[in-house]
């Protein structure tokens, strides 16, 4: 598995958000450069957006979901393009950054 995992839940329809691409950023200097990028499974989940043998070095880190492509094919109206949650990786535990999403709203955690 690996190290970073999400998943996305489409909580004004109750089920999971199949589809949504979602990258992966690391800091560049006063940027951010690319590390990964996956699209959710049909339960909303992407488990593989690392090689199970890459682990991040602790610091700043950011997911990337591309909502407006998610909601344009459900053919809902929304408010956000993309999501972005910044996070902060300190050792090489597993993470689990979920994303709970509504058309004008959104919500995160750490889970586990």
């Amino acid at each position: 598995m690996s190290q970073l995992t999400t998943h996305v839940l489409d909580t004004t329809l109750g089920r999971p958000a199949a589809g949504v691409r979602i990258v992966l950023y690391a800091p560049a200097g006063d940027d951010w450069r690319e590390l990964a990028q996956g699209t959710t499974n049909a339960d909303g989940r992407l488990p593989d957006l690392l090689p199970a043998s890459q682990v991040l070095a602790p610091g700043p880190y950011k997911l990337r979901f591309f909502t407006q492509e998610y909601f344009e094919r459900e053919d809902q109206p929304h408010f956000y393009p993309f999501v972005e949650i910044c996070f902060t990786v300190a050792d090489a535990a597993h993470y689990h950054v979920p994303l709970l999403l509504n058309p004008f709203g959104y919500s995160t955690y750490r889970g586990s």
